[in-house]
């Protein structure tokens, strides 16, 4: 009986790179939506205040400022940041999982995605408030729970949707359910 074992030691994979844009809009809708139950119904914060902090990444400080209760502006800058650093974190997230092999099993995925989604957090909230300092008002465990739903949202869908490449260099035609 021969015993295979997965190594989980660092290779030269590409990742999927259409399954890594797809993981990321995936885990960065289900990152809005379970960061807009979280905010407004756990901890009674304004659900507005997210993207006008998101915004104000590329809009500058005034994005903090603005009183309308529907700027389109700012919704269109805060989701387009949005979008375009989940896409950015699931590319890297899969080049992690293709490069060490992580996509053994959907635990083994779900436990990276866990472990990405809060150095995520961590990044975002301690790291970053050197240069966008009013994220540390968004510091807490409802946004810490956010970025650990996109972390395994993005690994698993990263696994699902991935591409394995067969004996002969090219895509598994197998189908994704």
């Amino acid at each position: 009986m021969e015993l295979h074992l997965h190594s989980h030691h660092f290779t030269h994979c590409m990742p999927d790179w259409r399954a890594a844009v797809w993981a990321g809009l995936i885990a960065g809708a289900a990152f809005l939506v379970s960061g807009a139950f979280l905010m407004a119904v756990v901890t009674g914060q304004d659900p507005r205040v997210p993207p006008h902090m998101i915004a104000a990444i590329i809009l500058g400080r005034g994005a903090l400022q603005s009183q309308a209760a529907f700027p389109v502006g700012i919704v269109i800058a805060a989701l387009a940041v949005h979008f375009g650093l989940a896409i950015l974190f699931a590319v890297i997230l899969g080049l992690i999982i293709a490069s060490f092999s992580l996509d053994s099993s959907l635990t083994m995925a779900s436990l990276v995605g866990v472990v990405f989604g809060i150095v995520i957090y961590l990044v975002n909230f301690y790291g970053m408030t050197r240069f966008f300092p009013w994220f540390a008002d968004a510091r807490n465990w409802a946004n810490a729970l956010a970025h650990i739903v996109f972390g395994v949202v993005a690994a698993d869908a990263y696994m699902r949707l991935e591409r394995k490449e067969t004996g002969s260099g090219e895509p598994d035609s197998r189908e994704v359910s």
